[in-house]
C-alpha cells in the first residue's frame, strides 16, 4: 500500500515548521506541520503501521490518529456548533489518557491489536478533520483567539508525537533480527571508522552563585503550562561539562564493571539493571570484541566520538557517580541555556542520529539537539503552578510524580519546538528515547 497522494517523498521531510501565531498564515502553518507527520511515515510499509513492540510505544497508525483526535476533541467539538463526531469508536480508540472527555481510553498496551480502522481509513480521518479545521480557520469566529490558542497547542502536541513516532519506530525495528532500515543516512559529516576518543576535550564552564529567573516568560510566545509560572531561585556556584558524554567515555564505564558495581547505583536502578540484565545502553550490540549500534539507518559500528544515547536516568546517574561528579539540576541547565541560541542537530537536518562534538570549544556546546539530557530534578510543579481547567488541564499536571526532567531536545526534535524553559519528562528507567548525559559539579 502506498500513500504517495497523502505523503510527499521523504527527501522533503525535514523542512523547518513554525508555531502558529496570530497574523501569520495560519492555514499554511497548520497544513505544513500536519503534513510533516505523514512525511515521517512515508518510508514505512503497510505492515509497519501497526507495529507496537512494547506497551510504552505506540503504532505509527495510532500516532497519526491520536493527533487528529486531539484537534477534533479540543477544537472542533467545543467551537463548532452542531458538530457531528467523525466516528464514535475513535473517541475511545485514539484517546490517550484524558478522563475528562467522557470516553474511557482504549488500553495503551493493546493499541497494536487494532487492525481496524485500517491505515487508509486513518489517513481519510486526518484529511476530513484537516478540512474542517482549515474551514474553521478561514472564517471569523467570536472565539477566534481561543481557537488559535488551541490550534497552537495542537500543533505543539503533534510535534511531540512526531518525535515519539520516530523513537517508537526505532524500537520496533530494533527487535527484528533482520535489522530493518527506516531510511538511508544522508550525512556528509558522518565520522567513519572507529575513533578511539572524542575529538573535543571535556572542559568545565563555571557559573557564579546568585539569583536567576526560571520558567517561561509570559510575553515570550508559546509555552506549555508546566513551564510556568516564571519564578526566581537561588543557585549555588556550579560548573557544567562543555559537551555531552561520548560513547567512548561510557565504554570506559562498562569496561570498569560499571554494571556490576551496586555502590554506583540507586537502589531502584540497580534492581532494574539486574531485572532487565542491562550491560550497555539500549541498541548497543556486541559482536566479538567490537560493538555495533542499531540506528534508524540500520546497524553500524559504534562510533566512540558520538554522544552516548538511549540510557536511562539510572544509568546516567551511575555514570556520574563513577565519574566523581553528578548530573545537573534542571534549574542549573536552564540558567546556563537561557542566554544561548537554540542551535544544534535537530530532526530538521534529516540525520536522525546524534553527532560528535567538534573542536576545542571551551564554552557549552550540544546544549540543544543531539540527545535529551537527563537532569537530577524530579518532575514536579513550579511554585504557584495551577493546571488549566477542564480536560485540557490533564495535558501535563497529572504526570508530575515519579518522573525525571530532561532538557535540550534531540536529533528527533524540531528546532521550532524547543526553548530554554522546555521541560521533557520520562520515568527513570525509560531507555528508548534519545536521552544522554551531561555532567555537572558543585563549586562551593
Amino acid at each position: 500500500m502506498q500513500f504517495s497522494a497523502e505523503a510527499p517523498s521523504h527527501s522533503t521531510a525535514h523542512r523547518q515548521t513554525e508555531t502558529v501565531q496570530p497574523g501569520d498564515d495560519i492555514c499554511g502553518h497548520y497544513r505544513a506541520l500536519r503534513q510533516q507527520s505523514e512525511v515521517f511515515c512515508a518510508p514505512l510499509h503497510t505492515d509497519d503501521f501497526n507495529l507496537q513492540a512494547m506497551p510504552e510505544t505506540s503504532p505509527p497508525k495510532w500516532h497519526l490518529a491520536h493527533t487528529t483526535w486531539f484537534f477534533e476533541t479540543f477544537v472542533l467539538k467545543p467551537f463548532c456548533p452542531h458538530y457531528q463526531v467523525y466516528n464514535t469508536y475513535f473517541e475511545s480508540l485514539f484517546n490517550s489518557y484524558y478522563t475528562g472527555v467522557g470516553t474511557a481510553a482504549f488500553p495503551r498496551a493493546q493499541r497494536g491489536l487494532l487492525s481496524r480502522p485500517t491505515t487508509t481509513e486513518v489517513f481519510q480521518y486526518r484529511s476530513a478533520i484537516d478540512q474542517q479545521i482549515l474551514a474553521l480557520l478561514r472564517h471569523d469566529h467570536p472565539q477566534r483567539e481561543q481557537i488559535l490558542q488551541r490550534i497552537t497547542l495542537g500543533l505543539q502536541h503533534e510535534q511531540q508525537h512526531q518525535e515519539l513516532l520516530l523513537t517508537d519506530i526505532k524500537y520496533g525495528f530494533s527487535i527484528n533480527p533482520m535489522t530493518p532500515i527506516y531510511c538511508n543516512r544522508n550525512d556528509r559529516t558522518a565520522v567513519r571508522g572507529f575513533p578511539l576518543r572524542s575529538t573535543a576535550k571535556l572542559n568545565w564552564t563555571e557559573f557564579n552563585e546568585g539569583m536567576c529567573d526560571i520558567g517561561a516568560a509570559a510575553s515570550g510566545g508559546f509555552y506549555f503550562d508546566n513551564e510556568a509560572p516564571r519564578h526566581r531561585v537561588f543557585l549555588h556556584s556550579y560548573a557544567l561539562a562543555n559537551r555531552l558524554i561520548s560513547n567512548g567515555e561510557y565504554l570506559a564505564f562498562i569496561e570498569d564493571d560499571g554494571y556490576q558495581r551496586p555502590e554506583l547505583w540507586l537502589a531502584d536502578g540497580w534492581q532494574q539493571a539486574q531485572q532487565h540484565k542491562w550491560q550497555a545502553p539500549l541498541y548497543w550490540r556486541r559482536q566479538g570484541h567490537a560493538w555495533q549500534l542499531f540506528t534508524l539507518h540500520g546497524e553500524v559500528p559504534l562510533n566512540l566520538s558520538e554522544p552516548v544515547c538511549h540510557v536511562s536516568y539510572y544509568e546516567a546517574d551511575a555514570f556520574a557517580r563513577w565519574s566523581g561528579v553528578r548530573l545537573p539540576t534542571e534549574l542549573e541547565w536552564e540558567n546556563a541555556a537561557a542566554s544561548q541560541p537554540v542551535e544544534g542537530r535537530f530532526v530538521d537536518d534529516g540525520i536522525l542520529h546524534p553527532r560528535a562534538a567538534c573542536g576545542e570549544k571551551q564554552f557549552l556546546q550540544q546544549l540543544y539537539g543531539d540527545v535529551w539530557e537527563w537532569t537530577a530534578s524530579a518532575y514536579a510543579p513550579y511554585p504557584g503552578y495551577e493546571a488549566p481547567a477542564g480536560a485540557i488541564g490533564e495535558y501535563n499536571g497529572k504526570f508530575m510524580c515519579n518522573q525525571m526532567v530532561l532538557r535540550g531536545g534531540s536529533c528527533a526534535s524540531a528546532r521550532s519546538h524547543l526553548r530554554a524553559s522546555y521541560r521533557n519528562f520520562f520515568y527513570p528507567g525509560d531507555r528508548w528515547q534519545f536521552a544522554g548525559i551531561r555532567l555537572a559539579r558543585s563549586l562551593h
